[in-house]
């Protein structure tokens, strides 16, 4: 039984790696130190199928060291012993790299017995993860290694892939085969910059095509149907998760509706509409509030018909929103002013209440003026008049700026001329 196409295909050189021009080309940093011979222990941080494998294997041969392989998924701190049990033995001679893929998922005890084996110099380690490190990773073995961001691939470095991989498929099976050049892009494209992803497509759609007249075509309606959900999938407690949903927020609040519908299409598409809905509720709240307030109820009601009628229909409602959101005025004034107001309260400021504010209830002896003395802004022309509001530490303090929306504008407006009376 052979390996897959991906497998069996992955490059032996450092120019041989697709992508990562920023780390490998020649005179990039991670080049110099491979080639320098003195590998120190590093975390490759990126997403999958981008070659942070890959270049460990290429690693641990340029530098004729011998390489082991854990995933944090499966192993023990006894799977690390025993790698470090080789030292004493023949593979040990010139040093182990040790290879630990989602070291994420490793707890904070294993990473401790990791991080003394790496301390006293028994292993040189590479680790990798598809989260960010810093969040994942104990401190003291991100304070004793590199940190290098592996990217996801271009279209055009995925292309060169796959044309590679159509090639020497070709010659394997002593068969031409030939991808037409939309399929070609479409692999590259839907892929997610995955060139695993990529190569797994090419091979997919090889075996089912039938040969015809000595040589397999590949069409893009083939191409389309084994690749359609490859670029969508995302774990939804990972980086990417909340990557995608901060694009989406971010690009409704820049106000651009294109992008919004973008990475709109893009959380649809993984089928996660909860998150679709509640961060169109958060940025009609948060980022065009009392620009236009109108917005927020029809919002909701795009939301709520977006939740009624399921998926695929719901992108039609959220859509629209999506739209409205990112085309409307901006403001988030109300937002600020509340923040300021919730650090007075929780930095201990204010407390107690204007008498006059006060619930109606007995004032002891120790009161000398008793009676709450409220005033009832309805008994007063435009329905208001002045008196304290604020606790007695907190008079006169501002939260709330408007904005310079027409809204906002009108409003103040309006208080200025009353209140100035």
């Amino acid at each position: 039984m052979r390996s897959p196409l991906a497998d069996r295909l992955r490059p032996q050189s450092l120019s041989d790696i697709a992508g990562q021009h920023h780390l490998l080309d020649v005179g990039q940093p991670l080049r110099k130190i491979i080639e320098s011979g003195r590998i120190p222990n590093m975390v490759f941080y990126g997403p999958s199928g981008v070659g942070k494998t890959t270049l460990a294997s290429i690693i641990a041969q340029q530098t004729n060291r011998t390489l082991r392989k854990l995933n944090g998924t499966t192993a023990s701190t006894n799977d690390i012993k025993n790698i470090v049990a080789e030292l004493s033995g023949f593979e040990g001679v010139n040093g182990i790299l040790l290879y630990l893929d989602e070291i994420q998922y490793f707890n904070k005890k294993q990473q401790q017995t990791l991080l003394e084996y790496i301390e006293n110099g028994s292993i040189t380690l590479i680790a990798s993860t598809t989260e960010n490190p810093y969040f994942y990773i104990y401190s003291a073995i991100l304070s004793r290694s590199t940190v290098f961001e592996f990217k996801p691939l271009g279209k055009d470095d995925v292309i060169c892939a796959v044309e590679r991989a159509v090639r020497i498929f070709g010659e394997e099976e002593q068969t031409e085969i030939v991808f037409s050049p939309e399929a070609v892009e479409h692999i590259a494209y839907a892929c997610g910059g995955d060139v695993r992803k990529a190569i797994n497509a090419v091979e997919l759609s090889v075996i089912a095509t039938p040969p015809c007249d000595g040589k397999i075509t590949v069409s893009l309606e083939t191409a389309k149907a084994l690749t359609q959900k490859s670029a969508v999938k995302y774990d939804r407690e990972g980086d990417e998760h909340y990557d995608l949903l901060s694009a989406f927020q971010k690009s409704m609040r820049g106000s651009d509706p294109n992008a919004a519908l973008h990475y709109l299409a893009r959380i649809l598409a993984a089928d996660d509409l909860p998150s679709a809905c509640r961060r169109l509720m958060v940025c009609a709240c948060e980022d065009v509030g009392l620009a236009n307030p109108q917005i927020i109820p029809i919002v909701k009601a795009a939301v709520d018909a977006a939740m009624m009628v399921g998926l695929p229909e719901a992108r039609i409602p959220l859509a629209d929103a999506s739209v409205l959101v990112a085309l409307s005025p901006k403001s988030n004034s109300a937002y600020l002013a509340f923040d300021q107001a919730m650090a007075d309260v929780r930095a201990g400021k204010g407390g107690g209440f204007p008498r006059q504010l006060q619930n109606k209830h007995y004032d002891g002896d120790d009161v000398k003026n008793k009676g709450q003395f409220y005033i009832y802004p309805h008994d007063y022309p435009n329905h208001w008049t002045y008196q304290q509001y604020l606790p007695d530490s907190l008079v006169d303090t501002v939260y709330y700026k408007p904005g310079e929306n027409k809204n906002e504008q009108a409003y103040k407006a309006y208080w200025d001329k009353i209140k100035n009376k």
